[in-house]
């Protein structure tokens, strides 16, 4: 008798980069490391710059908030959008579509309203942080509530997190909608559309779509295209003027946000900007853009490929940051995936916490007093220990560290799902060709 082909298929804890049910290690000096993260962060965000503190305190901000109420009131008063300056004297920066969204600010409480939508994103930043585990696979009990509060409560030591607070921005929610639209199953008809309302709010998000394009998830790519779209139609059937000058000029002019060498435009435009002492040329821009946007989306997709979806969409989230115009330091909002999944690299490599206090070290809120104000982020600070283009360029570096790291991880995390995959397959190889002697009902074998 010859023994036939056995179908031997790998499970799915076997497959390359698929982990399911984690669970959070319950140890107490994993749990004490993370509290004392979360305690020292605190402590640091609320010692460093008093929350009463006039015009950079934590408690003292709203500005954008403001700006969000007062477009939407705009809106629905038929009034101009893009002509004149809104509140403050600011001008209004954000798609037509995105005012529609804003409408229920209107109905938030005055004096109240930038408490309560400071108490919201921090309540999402707990959610986005307990997805961003949900991401790598880890089971979401009571363990990870736990401890995504408390990676919330440091979090908020970021700079951009805290300016995001501070000025009551709506980067956590653009990147909540983004994570959310990345963490669904290739199968879902929904993936895509967390992506188009995004960029219909704001434009940035839309890099999103040339990601999914990277990964060969069509469908999701074209979900999320004719998500965008939908939402340039609603805006402009219910705000046709606002429409056709936000699309047909205010589109097109960068310089309406500020002048592209500010300090805080940590993008990769304006770190040329004030490397060369003046304008950047648009090619040398763009062609540096593409070479960005090309290393960046092949980590990328090979991290996808091997597992790494949590860091693969970060990468591509700090890419959207650099190879934007304009990105205000608060847009650099990445930085709380990326602490997660440090962390999780932590609970099996202690050396990984050295890059969980690295991150709060470059990009913390810490504070410099110049005389007569006071500012906060380091790349704000004098050039007095290094160069100054090291200091105003800060999250550029480290945007090029993570994608060296990053690239790290993929280039291994291939090889070695390129390992185990040939070892099972090996396994699992048929065995064709040996006879095997089966005794006869009278208990003899047969020559």
């Amino acid at each position: 008798m010859r023994t036939g082909t056995r179908d031997l298929r790998p499970s799915e804890s076997a497959e390359p980069g698929n982990r399911v049910n984690r669970q959070f290690p319950a140890r107490w000096s994993t749990l004490g490391v993370v509290a004392l993260v979360s305690i020292a962060a605190t402590v640091l965000l609320f010692t460093t710059v008093n929350p009463r503190t006039p015009l950079t305190g934590l408690f003292m901000g709203g500005v954008d908030l403001d700006v969000y109420r007062d477009g939407a009131r705009r809106a629905v008063s038929n009034l101009p959008l893009y002509t004149e300056p809104v509140i403050h004297d600011l001008l209004y920066t954000y798609t037509p579509f995105s005012t529609l969204m804003f409408v229920p600010f209107g109905f938030l409480p005055g004096g109240a309203d930038k408490y309560i939508w400071m108490g919201f994103n921090v309540v999402l930043l707990v959610a986005i942080i307990a997805l961003c585990w949900r991401m790598l696979g880890y089971r979401i009990d009571r363990t990870i509530v736990a401890v995504s509060i408390l990676l919330a409560a440091a979090s908020v030591f970021f700079e951009p997190v805290r300016s995001t607070l501070y000025f009551g921005q709506i980067n956590l929610v653009l990147m909540a909608l983004v994570l959310w639209d990345v963490s669904r199953s290739e199968q879902s008809r929904l993936k895509g559309i967390g992506v188009g309302i995004a960029a219909g709010i704001k434009l940035t998000p839309a890099y999103f779509v040339l990601y999914y394009l990277a990964l060969r998830q069509w469908r999701a790519a074209a979900v999320a295209t004719m998500t965008i779209a939908a939402t340039v139609g609603v805006s402009w059937a219910v705000l046709p003027k606002d429409s056709w000058q936000y699309w047909s000029e205010t589109f097109f002019d960068s310089t309406r946000i500020a002048d592209e060498g500010h300090a805080a435009n940590q993008s990769l435009r304006g770190a040329l900007t004030r490397i060369i002492g003046g304008p950047a040329p648009t090619w040398l821009w763009l062609l540096l853009a593409v070479v960005v946007v090309a290393a960046s989306m092949w980590v990328a997709a090979r991290l996808h490929r091997s597992g790494e979806k949590l860091l693969a969409v970060t990468v591509a989230g700090f890419t959207a940051v650099v190879v934007s115009p304009f990105s205000w330091s608060h847009h650099w909002v990445w930085f709380v995936p990326l602490l997660v999944w440090c962390v999780h690299r932590a609970l099996t490599n202690a050396w990984w916490w050295l890059g969980v206090v690295s991150l709060f070290g470059v990009a913390g809120s810490w504070a410099y007093q110049f005389p007569g104000r006071l500012v906060v982020g380091f790349y704000l600070f004098p050039g007095t220990w290094v160069p100054w283009n090291v200091v105003v360029n800060l999250y550029l570096w480290v945007y090029l560290a993570v994608l060296a790291v990053a690239a790290v991880v993929a280039i291994r995390s291939t090889r070695d799902d390129s390992q185990n995959l040939a070892l099972a397959q090996a396994v699992q190889a048929p065995v064709v060709g040996i006879v095997v002697p089966v005794p006869t009902p009278t208990g003899e074998i047969p020559a």
